[in-house]
């Protein structure tokens, strides 16, 4: 049996601003052991920032170690992508590649488990032509709608996790030098992550328990909405005919047990496109594509945003709201206590892998139809009709706070008080 000493290699001294090794060894075991699971004799397809190499190496060892036939790693480069926006022709912004994207649902296809680290900068493309970037993300989202499809129906095991780079450390701590603001940024992820401590694989399993009762009480109860109501919001979501929560580890439909998201806090449902009305307010900024979308305010009316506002970046969302016909309904509802990790923090990451684990939100855009009973053998029509959401996009904004109280609505329309200040009754 494997060790966690073992799998730790000498290192140099730790310098300013670089995370410690023991730590970041146990991130990339919690990796593999927790988020992926990863099965013996399957592939690991990782997509990363360069300067993520360091996890990169630590997965790719672990993987290894519990049998992984085959690791491979796709880098990003922010230096080359912002290029592309400073000096390309106006037509490249319609062109993605589909070679390299099919590759990669041909993968998940074969089961192949996906990691993707995030760590980009936020505002990388705040100074660019937002029509550019609006064209080239509906790009990418035509020619990546395979894997997105895999992914979302939890055809594979999966998960997402972050490092802390210097550019990501320095938009969330603006008022740091470089080494603080990232030694800072790997506290809040290692904290987060829950890394620390004798038995990080226990801690997880405990919080997944904690996670699965919330789940296992929201689906024996079967309610068929929710009602937020707060400062600037008095909303009624509907809920997906045969809806199911989840939260935490999920099994995948290959039959691993895997954590999608690491950190998590959520639990999470399909909420009915058609069947959505009122108004909300954010309670976070929105970062998205190097804009910081802030007090964002909609209006739903039969499912459907007829109305929607910022006090920044208003213009960008209205260009992600009319990505198509689906970006402007909803494809998750999910609940988060006021008092999770993340929200006690007070850290405003800028990274929705992070800060929608801050509070209780929305996503409009695709659905995740694994929240859906009994889907075998159903087509898009028939899960549509259930309120299934169908988009190129999916995008979590923060709706949760402090203020913020949820009923759930029963089958028979009565309200049962779920959320009161943020906090589960």
């Amino acid at each position: 049996m494997d060790t966690h000493a073992a799998a730790v290699p000498v290192q140099a001294p730790l310098q300013a601003g670089h995370p410690d090794p023991a730590r970041l060894d146990r991130l990339g075991e919690i990796v593999v052991r927790v988020g992926l699971n990863l099965a013996r004799g399957q592939e690991l397809v990782i997509t990363a920032p360069m300067d993520a190499a360091p996890l990169v190496r630590r997965v790719t060892e672990h993987a290894y170690r519990a049998g992984a036939s085959l690791v491979t790693c796709f880098y990003s480069d922010d230096e080359s992508k912002l290029a592309r926006f400073k000096y390309a022709p106006d037509d490249a912004f319609d062109v993605a590649s589909g070679w390299l994207a099919d590759g990669i649902a041909n993968a998940f296809r074969g089961n192949a488990a996906r990691l993707a680290i995030s760590g980009e900068d936020p505002s990388l493309l705040g100074g660019q032509d937002p029509d550019r970037v609006a064209r080239a993300n509906r790009a990418n989202s035509r020619v990546n709608r395979p894997s997105l499809e895999l992914i979302t129906t939890f055809a594979i095991n999966w998960n997402i996790v972050a490092y802390a780079t210097p550019a990501w450390a320095r938009t969330v701590f603006p008022g740091e030098s470089a080494d603080i603001a990232v030694g800072k940024l790997w506290d809040a992820i290692f904290a987060a992550s829950r890394t620390d401590g004798d038995d990080p694989v226990a801690a997880w399993a405990a919080h997944n328990a904690t996670l699965a009762a919330r789940s296992q009480y929201l689906n024996e109860r079967d309610f068929s909405g929710l009602h937020f109501r707060g400062p600037g919001t008095d909303l009624v979501v509907g809920l997906a005919d045969g809806h199911l929560w989840a939260g935490g580890a999920e099994r995948a439909m290959n039959g691993i047990v895997c954590n999608p998201n690491i950190p998590t806090e959520e639990v999470f449902t399909t909420p009915h496109r058609a069947r959505v009305d009122g108004f909300v307010r954010s309670t976070k900024p929105l970062s998205y594509q190097g804009t910081l979308i802030e007090d964002i305010m909609v209006r739903f009316q039969d499912g459907r945003i007829v109305e929607a506002h910022a006090s920044r970046g208003e213009s960008v969302l209205t260009r992600v709201l009319a990505t198509d016909e689906g970006a402007s309904r909803l494809g998750e509802v999910a609940l988060v206590p006021h008092s999770s990790p993340i929200s006690q923090s007070g850290v405003l990451f800028q990274n929705t892998l992070f800060d929608e684990n801050a509070a209780s939100h929305l996503a409009v855009g695709q659905a995740y139809t694994k929240c859906l009973r009994d889907t075998d053998g159903q087509d898009a029509a028939t899960l549509s009709a259930r309120g299934a959401n169908t988009s190129l996009i999916h995008i979590d904004w923060m709706i949760g706070s402090g203020e913020i109280d949820v009923d759930a609505i029963t089958q028979g329309g009565d309200h049962e008080p779920l959320m009161r200040g943020g906090e589960w009754v």
